[in-house]
């Protein structure tokens, strides 16, 4: 059986275990990353279709969730996201921003994992793939793991960068969440986040020829009796053949809870009401469905009409009518039923408790020599390149003394 001795063990070759890394090998300390996946980096490679939304300009506390969101304006305003801007171009990475702050690559993420990499290079950093961790116990001088080659690795400082349980098709699981209680920190309630949500039977059935249907929206969060969660985000807004998705819909779902509605406005900003008794004064010969579907997609309107119960030429209706449509577009709230779950969730609500954990070093309190770092950790960013910075920024943090 072989032994090899570190300063650090990382688990995790992700965004935050690479981070983290890096800057301990820059300090000089001996450092081996394992990870059980084929290669590093894969969230990073397929994220923002291919090109990775790497941070996002506007980052900030207020942009994150958790038990106590508050926790991760250290690292945030320690490492921050023109920290990160720098190391790109330092690297040559061209990039671009697309909308709301959000940054990508102009050409492949496959640069970021490569700038990543490269740097663990040369700052002297072991990287294993295909290496899983069978058992982590305490030690005299640290840690000491047994790997799945059958290897034994003693360290000083172990790092946990394994992320939630979000695309468990690439191999995520909630193995951070194991050693945290293994060591008597407590996890919080862990739930699949910025996520499709679904529908029941019933209602889909009235909204099957929506599937595919997209509109700018203003979705918000609708808990009863619990003012703390309420969220709107005005971003596109996706009928699908399961219930809604897009922008919109992924940012409501971290706040959304089983039972409660969204509600959504799919012509912000617009009277409906005044534009369709405009559109009847001028032409009262137009059908209903035709005059709405100048406000929003031919489909919804036609979908909406049916359902409000308004039909014929805009003379035939009453104002009453208009401003049920009205409702129908501008607070039309809905009960999702549930999510399409991990599988699909881009991220996971809730994990390691930050009130175990040191905000400047991301060491766990009572246990000394132990990191949690990036998704695993219960702070959760909104859609748009906010989990990467916080990868960036924790696993930056752990980095500097680890």
């Amino acid at each position: 059986m072989t032994r090899a001795s570190f300063d650090v063990l990382v688990v995790g070759a992700g965004a935050a275990g690479m981070m983290a890394a890096i800057e301990a090998g820059r300090r000089g300390r001996r450092v081996l990353v394992v990870d059980h996946a084929d290669r590093p980096g894969e969230k990073i490679r397929i994220s923002g279709g291919g090109r990775c939304n790497f941070t996002n300009l506007g980052c900030g506390p207020t942009n994150f969730l958790g038990e106590n969101p508050r926790f991760a304006t250290s690292a945030l305003r320690r490492y921050t996201q023109h920290d990160f801007i720098k190391r790109i171009d330092k690297a040559g990475i061209a990039w671009h921003e697309k909308t709301l702050g959000q940054l990508f690559c102009d050409d492949s993420a496959k640069q970021i994992v490569r700038m990543l990499t490269d740097d663990m290079a040369a700052a002297g950093v072991t990287l294993n793939m295909k290496t899983g961790v069978e058992r982590i116990a305490r030690s005299a001088d640290g840690w000491s793991a047994t790997l799945s080659d059958g290897s034994q690795v003693a360290a000083v400082s172990l790092v946990v960068a394994t992320g939630g349980k979000s695309i468990p098709k690439m191999g995520a699981t909630g193995w951070a969440y194991d050693i945290a209680r293994q060591f008597d920190i407590r996890v919080t309630e862990t739930r699949p986040a910025l996520v499709p949500l679904t529908f029941e039977a019933g209602l889909l059935e009235t909204l099957v020829l929506l599937a595919g249907v997209a509109v700018d929206a203003s979705v918000a969060s609708a808990p009863e009796g619990t003012k703390a969660r309420k969220a709107s985000f005005n971003e596109a807004m996706l009928f699908t053949h399961r219930g809604l998705s897009g922008p919109a819909i992924l940012q409501i779902s971290s706040y959304w809870r089983e039972g409660e509605a969204v509600v959504a406005s799919m012509a912000p900003g617009r009277d409906v009401f005044e534009e369709m008794k405009a559109a009847k004064a001028a032409n009262g010969r137009q059908a209903v469905h035709t005059a709405l579907g100048h406000i929003v997609p031919r489909r919804l309107a036609e979908s909406l009409c049916v359902r409000e119960g308004a039909s014929g030429n805009l003379a035939d209706l009453s104002d009453k009518v208009l401003r049920r449509l009205d409702q129908a577009v501008n607070a039309w709230a809905v009960k999702p039923v549930g999510s399409e779950g991990y599988r699909t969730a881009e991220v996971t609500l809730g994990g390691i408790d930050t009130a175990a954990l040191d905000q400047q070093t991301m060491q766990a309190k009572a246990v000394p020599g132990l990191y949690f770092i990036g998704e695993a950790v219960d702070v959760t960013g909104w859609l748009g390149g906010y989990n990467f910075q916080w990868a960036w920024s924790s696993g930056w943090a752990a980095g500097q003394v680890c």
